[in-house]
């Protein structure tokens, strides 16, 4: 490969690749966050919770964004017939409480999470506190 074409190469995919990755992790001095969680799932309501999930709303991920949360993923696991929904979201900005209320305040993500919660089914502890989803303890993590 000559100079040039090695130029381009790393003009039109490295460059872009390196501000991603930049946009999308924590900033230098600011700690990563990982918060993991738990709920279970709804007989009958995982087709309508999966098809939501297809088609996020806009407006909930540029909320995600904004409150400062990367890397959030949901998976689902049956155990015993019963469905459990299992989150994981890093969060990378420096005051949570005010990025978790900007959320909740938010008018689009209400809205989402009238279509959403209808197919959670909260675990005891969750359910105890008025909360969907339950907070689990990380033991294990390599980056």
């Amino acid at each position: 490969m000559n100079s040039m074409k090695l130029i381009v190469l790393l003009a039109v995919v490295l460059v872009p690749l390196a501000f991603l990755l930049g946009r999308w992790t924590a900033k230098p001095g600011r700690p990563v966050k990982r918060f993991h969680a738990v709920t279970g799932l709804r007989p009958g309501k995982a087709d309508y919770y999966y098809q939501l999930h297809a088609a996020t709303w806009p407006g909930v991920l540029k909320m995600i964004e904004e409150a400062n949360i990367r890397n959030f993923s949901i998976a689902v696991k049956e155990i015993e017939g019963k469905l459990y929904l299992l989150s994981y979201y890093e969060y990378v900005g420096t005051d949570f409480e005010a990025d978790m209320a900007r959320v909740a305040a938010d008018p689009e993500t209400q809205r989402w999470w009238k279509e959403t919660e209808p197919c959670q089914l909260p675990l005891p502890d969750a359910a105890a506190k008025g909360a969907i989803w339950a907070d689990a303890k990380e033991v294990f993590y390599t980056p």
